[in-house]
């Protein structure tokens, strides 16, 4: 028999926002990035989604794209200065539920990976915070002058989830049929799929379409909603409005 394994996603999954959005608040706050940016390009749409009309995804996108262009020409090592800022104070805003699962796995000697589309950068503190085996997020390159270039090497999809995953089955010898995988969008498929015990937290609509329309995956799954003080236990056939 392999390892058990436990691979987490971590925005909406461990974390209950995006490390993403709380770093680019935080740049905003240390002036790399203009208070202006903000206000023109990415709050009309965060207003839309804070009043429930508009769709989270579109918030994110939007607020990705203007992150990956105001950081090219900044240096690697104030960008992670900065990273190391918004774990030390946001850090422990995560799930009860998360949080235990990863120390009960951890007390279980399982071994425990973060796979996540935030990036490298700030998912390796994250990371070493909770004691992760070891993890992955999306890279951002960088030049001779250690600057980021601008580009990236994504990892919210679910296709490069995989590739990963497959990486660490192989390096750490993994029993699938008695492993886990946590997540909360389709972007985290193919590590529910692949394991014997997927679990679906605070999922959204199209992931748990998803999961139902994959018989095999409907069946094993547990999808996990917690709101408040209370986590709720459901099956994938739960009604959704």
């Amino acid at each position: 028999m392999g390892n058990i394994a436990a691979f987490f996603d971590i925005d909406g999954t461990i974390f209950r926002n995006s490390l993403m959005i709380e770093h680019f608040k935080k740049l905003i706050k240390y002036e790399v990035i203009d208070p202006s940016v903000w206000y023109s390009k990415i709050k009309p749409i965060y207003d839309e989604w804070e009043k429930r009309y508009g769709d989270f995804d579109d918030y994110l996108g939007a607020l990705g794209e203007v992150y990956i262009d105001e950081l090219k020409g900044v240096k690697k090592s104030y960008i992670e200065f900065i990273a190391s800022q918004v774990i030390n104070l946001n850090g422990d805003m995560v799930y009860k539920y998360s949080r235990e699962r990863i120390r009960w796995h951890q007390e279980n000697g399982h071994k425990v990976f973060f796979i996540s589309g935030s990036p490298d950068f700030l998912v390796s503190k994250m990371a070493e915070k909770y004691g992760a085996t070891e993890f992955r997020g999306t890279t951002y390159l960088v030049d001779e002058n250690n600057c980021f270039t601008g580009e990236i090497q994504k990892m919210w999809d679910s296709e490069n989830k995989l590739k990963i995953l497959s990486e660490f089955l192989k390096k750490y010898d993994v029993d699938l049929d008695l492993s886990y995988a946590y997540g909360d969008t389709v972007g985290d498929l193919s590590m529910l799929k692949m394991v014997g015990k997927p679990v679906a937290i605070n999922p959204n609509r199209e992931l748990i379409l998803s999961i139902r329309e994959d018989r095999d995956l409907s069946k094993k799954a547990t999808i996990i909603v917690e709101r408040k003080d209370v986590i709720y236990k459901l099956n994938a056939d739960v009604d959704i409005l």
